[in-house]
């Protein structure tokens, strides 16, 4: 008979675990920005430039304390490091955070300076990795039963 092992998360609230809740509001917020991207290049009014930075920065703010969460669980129990999909997942998710807040920092800067070309193509680039991360994040948790009770 096989052991039901729990691959239980570090992070806990009451017991449901911290980085699945923060990590929705960084990838809304990414992929908020490449819209007001691709929107401010196409009509050149400052205040999709203006959406972009804030939602990046607010991806940034949300994203370091999904990855504090989300580091907390891969440092606290070997279980979820023996889990195949754990360290795509961590490198992955740790090369979006730092573009995006490369790309927070390219968009401080005027309005067409920092959307075209480059903050464009940084929002693109980290838009195009989070399918990549949350697929074995959703490997981790369904295939993996880490952070699921049973």
């Amino acid at each position: 008979m096989q052991e039901d092992v729990r691959v239980r998360a570090t992070a806990q609230i009451a017991g449901h675990p911290v980085h699945p809740m923060l990590v929705p509001i960084p990838i809304v917020c990414f992929i908020g920005a490449l819209l007001t991207d691709i929107t401010y290049v196409v009509s050149t009014e400052i205040m999709w430039a203006d959406f972009s930075a804030w939602l990046l920065l607010v991806g940034v703010i949300f994203g370091v304390l999904a990855a504090i969460a989300g580091l907390t669980d891969f440092l606290g129990n070997r279980l979820v490091r023996a889990q195949a999909p754990a360290w795509p997942h961590l490198i992955g998710n740790a090369v979006v955070l730092i573009l995006a807040i490369f790309n927070t920092m390219i968009h401080m800067r005027d309005a067409w300076t920092s959307v075209w070309p480059t903050g464009l193509v940084l929002s693109a680039i980290t838009v195009l990795i989070l399918p990549i991360t949350g697929w074995l994040g959703w490997a981790m948790v369904y295939r993996h039963g880490v952070g699921v009770a049973r």
